[in-house]
């Protein structure tokens, strides 16, 4: 796996300067409330990019540990973290290979659809149990995954967004390319920044995975989870349909 290194790391808070991140924590804030048993008060955040959504549950009085493989991600994180007198500890692991050294959560979350960027099955079932391993007995995890209904009916093959900056402008052009048997979506971005008068190219591929939703409940069956909900992200309904987009599923560990 591989993604937003370098530059593009640096241009990640711009990209998705309006997703509305603490909207998504409240969600998550709601479902640990409902669906915890006792105390729920650490966190684990697997892929935490940038940092914003551990910030805003920190903010709901979690305590929180974060892990990304992006190394240039986590410095972001890290200098958001410290202007804020932050106390999350980020740290730099690959969640297939997750150890944090016996220590335990209370729940765990992994958003942004994140988990596709495990692509095959077996590297799922090892972030699966490596999750596991992380949680106390009856622990949560929540998720978030492309829906692959949505995915093969809606996709998009080109799409291109600017933005402006303090200096000038990007531009950038995804291109995504499906593999159906995989269950594989190749996205090539193409980002171009205008700034003083100059213009720098950098390129980037990232392949993500899609999942149908009982197809996640066998993973999490087999890798000791009882799957308790499967919701569509962030929407004001409970239908799961070919438009949904985003999955939230909410599992609690069984087994360990």
């Amino acid at each position: 796996m591989g993604s937003y290194l370098g530059k593009h790391a640096e241009y990640y808070d711009i990209f998705y300067e309006d997703k509305p991140y603490a909207k998504e924590a409240a969600l998550i804030d709601e479902c640990l409330r409902r669906y915890c048993e006792g105390q729920c008060a650490t966190l684990l955040e697997l892929a935490c990019g940038t940092g914003q959504h551990a910030i805003e549950l920190e903010r709901l009085g979690y305590e929180i540990v974060a892990i990304d493989y992006s190394d240039d991600l986590l410095k972001v994180a890290r200098r958001k973290a410290n202007e804020k007198n932050s106390r999350i500890e980020f740290i730099l692991q690959d969640m297939r290979s997750l150890d944090l050294y016996g220590r335990t959560f209370d729940a765990a979350y992994c958003l942004f659809d994140s988990i596709g960027y495990v692509l095959t099955n077996h590297a799922i079932g090892q972030v699966l149990d490596a999750v596991n391993r992380h949680l106390r007995l009856k622990g949560i995890f929540i998720f978030e995954f492309w829906h692959a209904a949505a995915m093969i009916k809606h996709f998009d093959p080109v799409r291109e967004k600017h933005w402006k900056t303090a200096k000038g402008k990007i531009k950038r052009v995804a291109t995504t390319r499906l593999d159906i048997a995989h269950q594989l979506a190749e996205v090539t971005y193409s980002i171009d920044e205008i700034s003083d008068g100059r213009i720098s190219h950098l390129e980037e591929t990232q392949v993500n995975r899609y999942f149908l939703v009982q197809e996640m409940a066998s993973y999490l069956e087999n890798h000791g989870f009882n799957a308790v909900e499967f919701l569509p992200a962030y929407e004001n309904t409970t239908l799961i349909n070919e438009n949904t987009w985003h999955i939230l599923a909410i599992a609690q560990k069984s087994t360990g």
